[in-house]
């Protein structure tokens, strides 16, 4: 049986470590995006061939974060620099069509997206954002023109976790609020036991 103080010291070091975990995960926060807001993904109408360029300049987007794309008639396509910049739809890295389509992405870096529609994309549906990297998030800076700061964007390989729907418009994932709560509960343990 172990002494008293070995207990307490242990449920000390419980305790610390217990909180420790809260505080790192109450940070974690995704946002879903509907991309071109509450139009959707659709082919832009008259001079307004930069409304998804003006839509990713007015957004951050962070690792973690999911894009909505709601759509009719149509597809998304996720394309590298070269093919978004020529409306290339013949090569695409992964095509969706289901007029709902939700993508988590899961790195940083930029990425393309054109309508499977050839005279849509010309007509200005398409979209680059730019994912940033966690130091950049407090950046002031409006988001970058396609080619920005020389990153071509070619990539042999797309890390894009394409799992199922998650709700994650809540700016504090489950995990953050369980894990804050949990941190509670055993600081009034702490306390008063």
């Amino acid at each position: 049986m172990a002494s008293p103080s070995v207990t307490k010291l242990f449920n000390h070091v419980m305790f610390f470590s217990a909180f420790c975990v809260t505080l790192v995960a109450v940070p974690v926060s995704s946002f879903q995006f509907q991309v071109g807001g509450e139009m959707g993904w659709i082919k832009p109408t008259g001079n307004e061939s930069d409304t998804y360029f003006k839509w990713a300049t007015e957004n951050r987007f962070h690792v973690g974060d999911i894009l909505y794309f709601k759509y009719q008639n149509d597809s998304v396509l996720v394309v590298n620099y070269t093919d978004y910049q020529n409306c290339v739809v013949s090569n695409p890295i992964s095509k969706f069509e289901d007029g709902n389509t939700v993508l988590r992405i899961d790195r940083y870096g930029f990425f393309y997206f054109i309508s499977g529609q050839p005279d849509h994309c010309k007509a200005g549906q398409k979209l680059v954002i730019r994912v940033m990297v966690q130091s950049e998030v407090e950046s002031p800076t409006s988001a970058p023109s396609p080619k920005g700061g020389g990153d071509s964007g070619d990539y042999d390989a797309w890390d894009f976790n394409w799992g199922p729907p998650q709700n994650s418009t809540i700016k504090l994932s489950f995990a953050s609020y369980f894990l804050t709560i949990l941190g509670g509960v055993l600081l009034i343990f702490y306390v008063f036991m």
